[in-house]
Formats: structure tokens, sequence, C-alpha cells
């Protein structure tokens, strides 16, 4: 019983070490070293305070400021509570979750998809530039600056397909924000 005992404790101990200890740290080091704003969670700071984080969506209900994708997780755009709503087509509080955000937004016109529907992890900090341009009259005339001002922030922000093929273009509206906020009048 002993000679199975312990090579089989000796084993497991091997490989707590190995593959709980030495591999977690090997890869936070070479992250760290290689990749060290997305290794601590790609945060946006103003000066030594920390705002956010380009991977996380932030509620902004302010018409001076460019409104996100509707938000699922918890209380809004709450990580611990990250994962999608697991409502139907069928559910009524789904439509009714949309029915209110579609009559928040819809005064602006046509409303793209991602203006009523959540991501799939209700964290998403992007919008589509067509969500944006939606957006575009309502702050430039809640900030009182043109819009040609706050469609070339937009335009600027606008991030493209990644290698010209992948995914779809899309806005992070806290970056826009906080270029918005920069943004110096006449």
């Amino acid at each position: 019983m002993q000679t199975y005992l312990r090579p089989a404790i000796v084993l497991t101990l091997a490989f707590i070490l190995l593959t709980g200890i030495a591999y977690p740290l090997a890869v936070t080091g070479v992250a760290q070293l290689a990749f060290p704003a997305q290794a601590n969670g790609s945060l946006i700071r103003n000066g030594d305070v920390v705002i956010g984080s380009a991977l996380i969506g932030q509620q902004f209900t302010a018409d001076k400021y460019f409104w996100p994708r509707p938000s699922v997780a918890g209380t809004g755009y709450d990580a611990a509570a990250s994962s999608g709503s697991n409502l139907g087509p069928t559910s009524a509080k789904l439509a009714a979750r949309v029915k209110s955000d579609l009559e928040r937004i819809q005064s602006a016109g046509a409303v793209p998809g991602d203006g009523a529907t959540a991501s799939g992890s209700g964290l998403d900090p992007h919008i589509s530039p067509q969500f944006a341009a939606l957006q575009i009259t309502r702050v430039a005339k809640a900030r009182g600056i043109s819009e040609s001002d706050v469609d070339a922030i937009v335009d600027r922000f606008t991030e493209g397909r990644l290698f010209g093929i992948v995914g779809e273009p899309r806005v992070n509206v806290l970056l826009l924000n906080m270029a918005l906020d920069a943004h110096k009048t006449g």
C-alpha cells in the first residue's frame, strides 16, 4: 500500500506546485513584461485617478455624453455580475426593457441594434458608429458646440476592424466622452 501511496502524494504535490503556482506565476510575469497595461485591466486614468477600464462599459445618462448600449449586468456595468440576461424573444421582461430603452433614444431617429440590445456580457464598452452618429445632435446641443466638432471627435475615436477584416467598426464610449470633456470650444 505504501508503495502506491507515496508516489501518488509526491506526484500530487509536484503537480500542485507546477500547475498551481509555477505556471500561473510564469504567465503573470510574461504578461506583466510584454503587456503591462492589458495585464492590469486596461485601466484609464485621469492623472492619478482611475476612472474606468477600456474593457468595461460605464453608465452615462446626461445629454452631454454619448450613451452606451444597455447593460443587463447586475445594477448596470457591474463586472461581478457579468452575464447575459438569458431572456428569450418571448420574455415580457425583455420586451419591456427594450421598449424603455427605445423610448429613451428613439426621438433622434431609427435606432441601430446596439442601441436597444445588451451585449452578451452586459459590459461592452463600445457602440457602433451608427449609434454614435444618432447621438451627435443631442450631445452637440447639450455641450453648445458644433455638430461637425462632435462628428470629428467621433471619427477620431472610431476603431476599425482588426486587421481590416475581423469584427465591426466600434467606438469606445468612455474614451469618446473623455475626449469631449477635454475638448475646448472656439
